[in-house]
C-alpha cells in the first residue's frame, strides 16, 4: 500500500514549487472580506502532470488514473495549509474545502485520447481523457448544488452542530447524489436534515459534442453507412459559456456514469476547454522538392499535438505552382485559367466561368476559425438551368473547409427541445447555418422555400444573427427569453429566373440592366452580397455543349473530355484552396484608392439616379473580393488588378438588382470574349485593361477629390 503521508508531502512540494500555495493564499482573501460563513469553499488547483511526475511518479500516476483519489490528497494538503497559515479562520473541517484539479494537459498516448467515433465509449477506466469534436447543441446555464451542510436530528449527537456532514458534488454525480433526505449520521445513525441556508450553488451547462466527420452526412462528401453518436459534456462554473454552437473544441474531461433511476448514461465532466482546428493533410514533400528546392521550409510538418491556430503557408500542388510561374507578368491570367478548368466534371470549359471564379473566391475567403463576417460573402445565382448550377455548387461545396448542404425539410437555424438529463431547461440544437460556422451553407433553389422561410433568411443575412425565442413557461423559467447566436458562414443559393412568382412581383423589372429574380423578392436579393446572372452566352451552341458533356459523362465516366496543357484534378483544387485560404493578404495603396474611389463615385451616382444607397457593407464586400482574388493568385499583396475584378463583380451585381449606372460594363465583364478563340486569354487581358481604364475615368468624373490621386491621362 502506498504511503499516503508520502503522497501528501509530494503534493505539498509540488504546490510550493509551482506557485500553487501562493495562488491558494490569493484565492482565500475574498472569503476573509465576507462575514458570511459558507458550508463549502471552492478552490481550483492547476496541475501539470509532467511536473508532478518529476516530483513523485506515484503521485503523477494517481493524478492521471485516479481523479477522485488525487483530489482527496490535494484537498487534505490545501486544508492543512489553510489552517496552518490561518488563511481562512471560518473553515473548521476538511470537508469544507472543495478542491477542483485543473489539468493543463494529458500525455499524448492512446490511453488518454478518446475518439468519438469509437464504440462503445463507456468501456475502460474512468480516467481523464482528451477528445475533439463539434458542438451541435447546448442548454442554457442553470444552477446545481456545489455543496450542502447536513445536521443530525439527534440533539445529543455532536454532529447536530458544526460542519461534520458536508456533501460536495463529484464528477458524474446527479443532484440527488448531493442533496436528498435519506442520509444517515455516521456517529449515531440518526437521519440527517439539510441546513438549507448553507447550500452553495454553482452554474451548470450541458453541451453535446459529436465527431466532426458527422458533417459528411450534411455535406456534398460521399456518405458512408456510419452512425455518429454525440457525447454529453457537463460544463460547470467558470467553464460555462466557454463553448459556442458550431465550433470545434478540444476538451479535457473525466468520463462518468450518470445514474438516472434505472438508466445509466455515459457522459463527460469537462475539466478544460480550448478551441481546436483539425490538421490538414500535407501533399507529398518530394513533389515540391523536385519542383522547387528552395521551398523546403514550407514543408515542415508539425507534431500531432499541435493544431493550426493561424494562417500559415501550406503546400499547394505542383501543377498550380507551374501555372503561377508560367503566368508571371500577365495580370489576369492565373485566376482565369483556374476558373476555366474548374468543375469540368459538371460543366464544360467556358460555361459559367464567372460563377466558377466567384465560387473559388468564396472558398478561398472562408476560414474555419472565422470570427468576423467580413471574411465571408453570400452568393445568389440567377439562372434558367438550376440543375447544372446546383451540381456545380455541390461540387464546389466539397472543397470547403466545412460545407453543409441544407435540406428544405430540415432546420436551417436552430430548434428547441427539452433537456433529457433532468435539468428541465431548453436544449438548443444547431441548424444548418450554425453547423456551417466558418464554412459554406448551401441553400439550393430558393423557389423551394415558403415566404416565412425566405423572410427568415433575409433577416439573418442582414443581421448575421439567429434569434431563438425560449418560452419560459414551457421550459421552467420565470420569463420568456430571446437568445441571439452569431452566424459566421457564407450562404450559396440559386433561383430560377423563368419561374413565375406568385409571392412577389418586381416593380422595377423595366429598369435597364435589371434581371428577373423569379420567386426571390428584391429585398432578399439585396441582402445577398453578390448576385450573378448565369446564362448561356453562346445560346443554342452552349446548350448543345452542355448536353453533349452530360451524355459523354454518362456513357464514358472518368474519361478526359477536354485535354489541355493545364490539367487539374479535384485534389489539386483542394490543395490550391487550402493553401490560398491560409495566406494573409495586405491591401496596397493603389488598390485601396481605387476601391475607395469607386465606392464614393458609385454612391454619388446611384443616389442621384436610382435613389439607391450604397452601404458600408459594399466596401467590406469589395475588400473581401479583392483579398480573395489576391490569395487565389497565390499572392499576399492586394494589387489594382484584384480591385478591378472585385469592382466588376460588384457593379454587375448592383446592376442586376437596381439597373445600370454611368459606369457601363458588359454583362459578362470578367470573361467577355469567345472561349473558342485561339487568342482567348490575350483578348481577355486587353478587354480587362480597357475596363480598368473605364473604372478610373468613372472615379475621376464622379468621386469627390479623385483628381488628387488619379490623373486625367
Amino acid at each position: 500500500m502506498v504511503d499516503i503521508l508520502s503522497l501528501k508531502e509530494s503534493a505539498l512540494v509540488y504546490l510550493d514549487r509551482s506557485g500553487g500555495l501562493q495562488k491558494l493564499a490569493e484565492d482565500c482573501r475574498p472569503f476573509n472580506g465576507s462575514h458570511q460563513i459558507e458550508a463549502v469553499y471552492r478552490f481550483c488547483v492547476i496541475v501539470n502532470p509532467s511536473d508532478v511526475m518529476e516530483v513523485d511518479p506515484v503521485l503523477g500516476e494517481r493524478v492521471l488514473c485516479d481523479p477522485l483519489g488525487s483530489t482527496a490528497l490535494f484537498q487534505c494538503v490545501c486544508f492543512l495549509a489553510i489552517k496552518t497559515l490561518s488563511l481562512i479562520k471560518k473553515i473548521h473541517t476538511q470537508s469544507q474545502v472543495n478542491v477542483i484539479l485543473k489539468l493543463t494537459h494529458l500525455p499524448p498516448f492512446p490511453e488518454y485520447t478518446l475518439d468519438l467515433c469509437s464504440f462503445p465509449c463507456g468501456r475502460g477506466p474512468m480516467r481523464p481523457v482528451t477528445m475533439e469534436g463539434l458542438v451541435i447543441a447546448m442548454t442554457r446555464v442553470t444552477k446545481y448544488t456545489q455543496g450542502a451542510r447536513f445536521l443530525c436530528v439527534n440533539d445529543e449527537c455532536p454532529c447536530s452542530t458544526g460542519f461534520h456532514h458536508i456533501r460536495v458534488h463529484a464528477p458524474g454525480a446527479t443532484e440527488s447524489a448531493t442533496v436528498r433526505s435519506d442520509f444517515s449520521c455516521t456517529s449515531c445513525s440518526s437521519p440527517l436534515r439539510e441546513d438549507v441556508k448553507f447550500r452553495v450553488l454553482g452554474d451548470k451547462q450541458l453541451v453535446e459534442l459529436i465527431h466532426v466527420k458527422a458533417l459528411d452526412a450534411l455535406s456534398a462528401h460521399q456518405q458512408r453507412s456510419l452512425r455518429y453518436q454525440s457525447v454529453t459534456l457537463f460544463l460547470r462554473d467558470e467553464l460555462c459559456n466557454s463553448m459556442r454552437i458550431g465550433r470545434l473544441y478540444r476538451v479535457l474531461g473525466i468520463p462518468a456514469h450518470v445514474h438516472q433511476g434505472s438508466d445509466i448514461t455515459w457522459s463527460v465532466e469537462a475539466n478544460g476547454v480550448q478551441t481546436w482546428e483539425p490538421e490538414r493533410k500535407a501533399v507529398l514533400k518530394t513533389q515540391l522538392q523536385t519542383l522547387f528546392p528552395c521551398c523546403l521550409s514550407i514543408t515542415t510538418v508539425k507534431p500531432l499535438s499541435c493544431c493550426h491556430t493561424s494562417a500559415e503557408p501550406r503546400e499547394v500542388c505542383g501543377s498550380f505552382w507551374k501555372l503561377s510561374k508560367a503566368t508571371e507578368g500577365f495580370r489576369w491570367r492565373f485566376s482565369a485559367i483556374a476558373a476555366h478548368r474548374f468543375g469540368l466534371d459538371v460543366a464544360p470549359p467556358g460555361l459559367y466561368n464567372t460563377l466558377k471564379l466567384s465560387l473559388l473566391l468564396s472558398l478561398v475567403q472562408n476560414r474555419a476559425d472565422a470570427k468576423e463576417t467580413t471574411y465571408n460573402f453570400d452568393l445568389l445565382a440567377v439562372t434558367t438551368d438550376t440543375l447544372v448550377l446546383d451540381r456545380l455548387m455541390t461540387y464546389s461545396l466539397s472543397l470547403a473547409c466545412r460545407g453543409v448542404r441544407h435540406q428544405a425539410s430540415g432546420e436551417m437555424f436552430a430548434s428547441l427541445a427539452r433537456d433529457e438529463h433532468g435539468a428541465g431547461t431548453a436544449n438548443i440544437h444547431a441548424g444548418s447555418a450554425l453547423l456551417a460556422t466558418g464554412g459554406i451553407c448551401m441553400l439550393g433553389d430558393l423557389g423551394c422555400y415558403k415566404k416565412e422561410r425566405l423572410d427568415a433568411i433575409q433577416s439573418v443575412l442582414e443581421s448575421c444573427t439567429v434569434s431563438v425565442f425560449v418560452p419560459g413557461k414551457k421550459y421552467g423559467e420565470d420569463a420568456d427569453q430571446l437568445l441571439n447566436f452569431p452566424v459566421h458562414c457564407s450562404f450559396w443559393a440559386l433561383t430560377d429566373s423563368t419561374e413565375a412568382s406568385r409571392r412577389c412581383r418586381r416593380a422595377d423589372c423595366a429598369v435597364l440592366g435589371t434581371a428577373e429574380m423569379g420567386p426571390v423578392p428584391v429585398q432578399l436579393a439585396d441582402a445577398f452580397g453578390l448576385v450573378l446572372q448565369c446564362r448561356h452566352v453562346g445560346g443554342e451552341q452552349a446548350l448543345l455543349a452542355q448536353t453533349l458533356h452530360m451524355l459523354q459523362q454518362a456513357v464514358q465516366p472518368g474519361k478526359l473530355l477536354y485535354p489541355s496543357c493545364w490539367e487539374f484534378s479535384t485534389q489539386d483544387y483542394k490543395e490550391l484552396v487550402g493553401h490560398a485560404r491560409s495566406l494573409k493578404a495586405e491591401i496596397s495603396a493603389g488598390a485601396e484608392k481605387i476601391i475607395h474611389g469607386y465606392y464614393m463615385a458609385s454612391r454619388r451616382v446611384r443616389t442621384q439616379s436610382h435613389g439607391v444607397k450604397m452601404s458600408v457593407a459594399s466596401v467590406k464586400l469589395l475588400i473581401s473580393l479583392a483579398e480573395a482574388h489576391c490569395k487565389l493568385c497565390l499572392r499576399t499583396q492586394v494589387l489594382e488588378e484584384d480591385a478591378v475584378i472585385a469592382i466588376l463583380l460588384c457593379e454587375n451585381s448592383v446592376t442586376l438588382k437596381h439597373g445600370a449606372s454611368a459606369l457601363v460594363i458588359p454583362p459578362d465583364a470578367i470573361f467577355p470574349c469567345d472561349v473558342g478563340n485561339v487568342d482567348y486569354y490575350q483578348s481577355r487581358d486587353e478587354t480587362l485593361d480597357e475596363l480598368h481604364q473605364n473604372i478610373l475615368r468613372f472615379i475621376y468624373s464622379y468621386a469627390p477629390g479623385a483628381d488628387s490621386y488619379i490623373t486625367e491621362e
